[in-house]
């Protein structure tokens, strides 16, 4: 759910943004109503809460025309984005309370002396973050030595050397790597090899024309002259090793696989033997490297792409080592600069707020708190569990999966265009999700890391050095399915194709998404379109090509599979029919999976939810009926204001459709929707209903 990652899809590794508010003192305190033999009463005095309000919507506007107008449009027009925010919606609002939240805990456990490590650990993470004196003091002091580390380095056999010291160190530069299953035999853990090494958000910004695009690769090129500057060059010297930055990064980004193909499972599957591997980059040996990096004895690599590599070599093979240095100075610089002094922080936000467009800083304790969560987020999210979740809600969101697994099962049983024997492999892949709900089952316990009052950077090096250890930890061992991907304090949800598991972190079992005192049809058409939305992700175009066990295996026959692909075919086409800002149109191929999950998941949940009393009934209340309240539910989890600098850069980077998108458009296919609402020809998003897209 940063950029606003919302629904994780299905190859996501880590998540950056975290959650967030005041009032959000305890999820289910201070309800306003309790419950006698099944049935809401309300508490005398207390005015009954609207779950859907009409005061949010704008009912000028026809239903038709534009859903998700109708549903929120009032709620946009008073909700302005808040100036240190690109955007602001449902999912910011319980981000605002998960980081309200996290910062009460935090600021207890700085006052808390006699209560074990745990609240040591996190206490004194936050006290050093906030420590804002000190940090003006040491300036940058804190990566003098790993500055005069690379000053050392003058030939590129020292290069490598120093980019494996500084990757055992938790600072990775120039490529990705990690320990994780083989898709194709899931139960072993392999290194892994990815591309990376460039700041941009993506490839496109290095290698577009557009005057967007020039922009802020001019505005990318001041902050770096900029942030050199800072660590004491002369104006010259930062221009000339920005010039060399712009020149390296652009060369790496040619390198790199487009996004909509790394969403392709098997273009990044490549198992290679490590010699084998080492031929395809005369210049690195990998026996060598990977000894370096504590993989020694490892004979075979997973490499995302081969190609990216091979350029990778020899651009380092044709790169003066004075530059090599420039740009391993640069990946110091920038990966510590948010934890450095005011002067570097800034400088980091100034091209922030071209890039995104947002207004003012994120307040420091928000920062440092998502830091935490993001670094030692078993710590922390033991302390949020323990205040802020409740048993019941795990319970509530059990019985909400067996619900949509059943509505699932009944809906693969009665596809018309798959034969019975691909049913029976999807009814097996289905009943054999695993579901996590709320927090891990056991924690994390962070052995080795060293925690510091008064030494902001320093902890930061400690966790991401235990967290580097950890994963490489992992060889060896058998695959942990039980780990988990988000934190709790985190407001998402998310699909693993190789574990076959769906997550639900504590923070997302809230409004709009689910709450204990609401009607079915609001929590179907919330949270339980939500666990549709992650179940389809294991029948999408991408985690379709993963089995019950969540290897990468055909299980599909032909026939099927290019059933599949005409329909998902109209899905990426309807979506790329849709234009935000000027002329940067939805990449329809780009967001397909989270589109096939968003319209499979509404479709399954609507169908669930026709088998509550509810869903069978015809009662209205404030105004609407079941049907209606079930779709407006939807709605309204999606209203969102955004920043059309922070709209442009999602385009190109998030798998996810605007907002607006994805409320309309899988709206457009539903049959009960149109009945709901009394949809009519002529209407804007009218679909005649042989044209409607049906997958599963």
């Amino acid at each position: 759910m940063n950029k606003q990652l919302i629904f994780l899809s299905a190859m996501t590794i880590a998540v950056s943004v975290k959650a967030t508010d005041g009032t959000a003192s305890r999820f289910y305190r201070n309800r306003p109503s309790y419950t006698i033999e099944g049935s809401k009463v309300p508490r005398p005095g207390v005015p009954p809460r609207k779950f859907i309000d009409p005061q949010n919507m704008d009912l000028s506007v026809k239903p038709g025309d534009n859903f998700y107008q109708y549903a929120n449009g009032n709620w946009i027009r008073t909700n302005p984005i808040p100036a240190s925010k690109t955007s602001w919606g449902s999912f910011n609002e319980l981000r605002e309370k998960s980081l309200d939240a996290m910062k009460s805990l935090l600021e207890e456990a700085t006052k808390t002396t006699t209560r074990g490590r745990l609240y040591q650990m996190v206490g004194d993470y936050y006290t050093s973050g906030m420590d804002s004196v000190t940090l003006e003091k040491r300036g940058f002091d804190p990566i003098k030595s790993d500055l005069a580390r690379i000053d050392k380095v003058n030939n590129k056999a020292l290069f490598l050397d120093e980019l494996a010291y500084q990757r055992t160190q938790g600072n990775g530069m120039l490529f990705g790597f990690g320990v994780t299953p083989d898709r194709k035999n899931v139960s072993k853990y392999l290194p892994q090899l990815a591309q990376g090494g460039t700041t941009l958000p993506d490839r496109d910004y290095y290698l577009k024309n557009d005057a967007r695009s020039q922009k802020i690769r001019d505005a990318y090129h001041d902050n770096l002259v900029s942030m050199f500057a800072l660590i004491g060059e002369e104006p010259t010297q930062a221009s000339q090793d920005a010039d060399v930055i712009m020149r390296m990064e652009t060369a790496i980004a040619k390198a790199q696989m487009p996004r909509v193909e790394m969403r392709d499972p098997y273009k990044t599957y490549n198992k290679l033997t490590v010699s084998a591997f080492s031929q395809k980059t005369p210049g690195i040996s990998w026996a060598d490297q990977l000894t370096k990096y504590g993989a020694k004895g490892q004979d075979t690599v997973l490499v995302q792409s081969p190609a990216f590599f091979h350029s990778l070599d020899s651009l380092l093979t044709a790169t003066p080592i004075e530059d090599l240095r420039t740009y391993m100075r640069w990946n110091i610089l920038k990966n510590a600069a948010p934890y450095l002094s005011d002067a570097f922080v800034q400088q980091n936000f100034a091209f922030t707020k071209v890039l995104t467009g947002q207004k003012e800083q994120t307040p420091r304790w928000q920062r440092v708190s998502s830091l935490i969560d993001g670094t030692l987020s078993d710590l922390l999210g033991q302390l949020y569990v323990q205040s802020y979740f409740k048993p019941e809600a795990k319970q509530r969101m059990l019985a909400l999966v067996d619900n949509l697994e059943a509505s699932y099962k009944d809906h693969i049983k009665n596809l018309d265009w798959m034969s019975e024997d691909t049913k029976k492999k999807a009814l097996v892949k289905l009943l054999a999700f695993k579901r996590k709900i709320g927090y891990p089952d056991k924690w994390k316990v962070y052995e080795g890391v060293v925690i510091s009052r008064n030494d902001f950077y320093g902890n930061v090096k400690s966790a991401n050095k235990w967290q580097y250890n950890h994963v490489l930890g992992r060889l060896g061992k058998p695959v942990d399915r039980t780990e988990w991907g988000m934190t709790p304090p985190t407001v998402n949800a998310q699909y693993s194709p190789v574990n076959n598991d769906i997550s639900f972190p504590a923070a997302i079992l809230q409004f709009p998404f689910f709450d204990f005192d609401a009607d079915d049809a609001v929590n179907y058409g919330g949270i339980g379109a939500v666990i549709g939305h992650e179940m389809t992700h294991g029948f999408d175009d991408s985690g379709r090509q993963y089995d019950a066990d969540g290897t990468l295996r055909d299980w599909w026959s032909k026939d099927d599979a290019t059933k599949f692909k005409e329909r998902a075919d109209k899905v990426r086409d309807q979506f790329f029919g849709f234009k935000v800002l000027d002329s940067i149109k939805v990449n329809g191929q780009l967001t397909l999976g989270e589109n096939l999950a968003d319209l499979g998941g509404l479709a399954i949940a609507y169908d669930a939810f026709k088998k509550t009393p509810q869903g069978k009934s015809k009662t209205k209340i404030d105004g609407f009926t079941p049907d209606q309240r079930f779709f407006l539910s939807w709605a309204q989890v999606w209203r969102s204001n955004q920043l059309p600098e922070s709209t442009a850069q999602r385009i190109m980077t998030d798998p996810h459709a605007p907002d607006v998108y994805r409320v309309n458009g899988p709206l457009s296919n539903i049959d009960a929707w149109y009945q709901a609402f009394a949809i009519q020809p002529g209407d804007k998003l009218y679909k005649p209903k042989e044209q409607r897209i049906k997958v599963w």
